[in-house]
């Protein structure tokens, strides 16, 4: 697909990460895996990386989605783990999301933690783990932790999911 963009997430399980991302209208490969930047962030965490259609989801959207959907004002003490990041592939691209964030974090009561890192390096899952929620959707981890984040995308951006995805799951039925 020629008008493909391409950013990376972490804050989170990259399990429930990839099921968030893969909802959405828009987007169009998701894959999960370990992400790094370079020096102090140069190790790997949990992330994806999001293909996606920008005539169809923007980037705010994306990265609006990707705050609201883990810690992203809280430092734990996962963080190495859970990178709360925002990967980016170029200048423009960091330019643009560091503008994003400046804005939606006036719309938080605490500050956000989540970084703007320069792409370094992707490491994908093994295939058992890819694709995980929806093989696995009723797995007790997938119940207890990626359901709820799919429940906050339906109540807040139902108009950007593609419901086709969650019409087999018991989420929809559930709100």
């Amino acid at each position: 697909m020629k008008n493909l963009k391409k950013i990376g997430f972490g804050g989170g399980c990259h399990w429930c990460t990839e099921a968030v991302f893969q909802t959405l209208k828009g987007v169009f490969s998701v894959e999960q895996g370990y992400i790094a930047s370079y020096n102090e962030n140069s190790s790997f965490s949990e992330g994806v990386c999001v293909n996606y259609i920008p005539e169809t989801v923007n980037l705010q959207l994306l990265i609006e989605v990707h705050l609201l959907t883990h810690k992203s004002t809280v430092s734990h003490s996962m963080r190495n783990k859970y990178r709360s990041a925002i990967y980016t592939f170029s200048d423009e691209q960091k330019l643009n999301v560091e503008n994003i964030l400046a804005v939606l974090n006036e719309q938080y009561q605490n500050q956000l933690i989540t970084l703007v890192l320069n792409f370094r390096e992707f490491k994908v899952s093994k295939e058992q783990f890819t694709n995980y929620y929806y093989n696995n959707p009723e797995k007790p981890f997938c119940e207890t932790f990626i359901n709820p984040k799919l429940r906050m995308l339906l109540e807040n951006y139902s108009a950007f999911i593609n419901h086709e995805k969650l019409n087999h799951l018991k989420i929809k039925s559930s709100l």
